[in-house]
């Protein structure tokens, strides 16, 4: 063998555990590169594909917002209108309840004829016309009690046994109107006190007084409804409620209808001032009082003409209060009536109408 060949075959044979060792070196390299390398690409997608994935919800979540946007749009719409067509309905509702009412207050006000005066309130309503009968002057006044301080009982200088006329009543409480109320009697003292039974602030004044001699009670309930009639015993009386009320004679109307004037009261006298109170069936006040020139009963009015303008009026309960002299009409402080005394007469009760 040649000398150089046999050098390059030592020289190999020295160098081949080295190049074993890079060899092994680099497949190490290579196999721990290649994990890594795998790793790297993998995780890059699995970011990106929940990259993706939040997308789409991404999308999705803006697609649904949109659409509940949508929908809660919609549904204010919806609510919108139906809070109108609500209204509106409740609108239509509330007019249609109050048109019978208000048919029937037409009704009623075209057979008194145009009103001279008027006032109306969160309290009351009130219209005053004049009557122009054959054998009569006449005063209507039409009052509708909307509140519980729209009326008032009240004694004479609100003081039991004093008087004072309708007007010094009126001035003093400061009322709109002012008619008298009941009977009276005096004592040897000068006093002047409330015939029978008399009911104030839903109190009895003086006790409890049986119907006596065609005796009434006329007065309100506490529901602002007119009572009236024949009671025998305060139980009777209680069952109705009685806010206010006074005594005099007789019922003239009940339920629309006429009712037997005691003989006395037909001739004694026959014509006369007079003060009626009587109600409608939607429980609207009609005060009727007609002038008298004199005290001898051949002037002014019959009690049986008056039921005969009641009932044509629509009236369904009257009462006769106190006459003659008393008959008082007391309306924005001016007196209305002509008195059949010539003046007015200090009186122990009055009807008195607030604004």
């Amino acid at each position: 063998m040649k000398p150089i060949k046999q050098i390059n075959r030592m020289l190999l044979l020295a160098c081949a555990p080295f190049l074993g060792i890079m060899i092994w070196l680099l497949s190490i390299q290579a196999a721990l590169q290649l994990p890594a390398a795998a790793a790297s690409v993998s995780t890059d997608f699995s970011l990106h594909d929940e990259v993706q994935l939040m997308s789409s919800k991404l999308d999705q979540a803006k697609e649904d917002a949109v659409q509940t946007s949508s929908l809660i749009e919609k549904y204010f719409q919806v609510y919108e209108q139906s809070s109108a067509d609500t209204a509106a309905m409740l609108k239509q509702a509330k007019a249609q309840a109050s048109l019978p009412k208000f048919v029937y207050d037409k009704r009623i006000s075209v057979k008194l004829g145009s009103p001279t005066k008027q006032t109306a309130s969160g309290n009351i309503d009130v219209k005053l016309f004049t009557l122009h009968e054959k054998n009569y002057q006449g005063y209507a006044m039409k009052v509708n009690l909307k509140s519980d301080k729209a009326i008032k009982l009240v004694l004479g200088k609100d003081k039991l046994g004093s008087s004072e006329t309708t007007l010094e009543a009126a001035n003093r409480y400061g009322a709109l109107a002012g008619v008298n109320a009941g009977g009276f009697a005096d004592d040897n003292k000068g006093r002047r006190f409330p015939l029978d039974t008399t009911v104030m602030n839903g109190d009895y004044l003086n006790g409890f007084f049986p119907s006596n001699k065609d005796t009434i009670f006329i007065g309100l309930s506490k529901e602002r409804k007119l009572i009236g009639g024949k009671f025998n015993q305060k139980a009777e009386l209680d069952k109705l409620g009685p806010q206010m009320g006074t005594t005099f004679v007789p019922t003239l109307l009940k339920d629309g209808k006429k009712l037997s004037i005691p003989l006395h009261w037909q001739t004694s006298p026959a014509r006369a001032a007079r003060t009626i109170i009587g109600n409608y069936k939607d429980d609207q006040l009609l005060f009727l009082v007609t002038d008298g020139n004199n005290e001898d009963g051949t002037s002014g009015a019959t009690l049986a003409e008056l039921q005969d303008k009641l009932i044509a009026l629509g009236v369904r309960d009257a009462y006769n209060l106190d006459g003659g002299g008393s008959s008082t009409l007391i309306f924005d402080g001016a007196l209305i009536n002509r008195p059949s005394d010539g003046k007015l007469r200090p009186l122990a009760t009055h009807f008195l109408l607030f604004k």
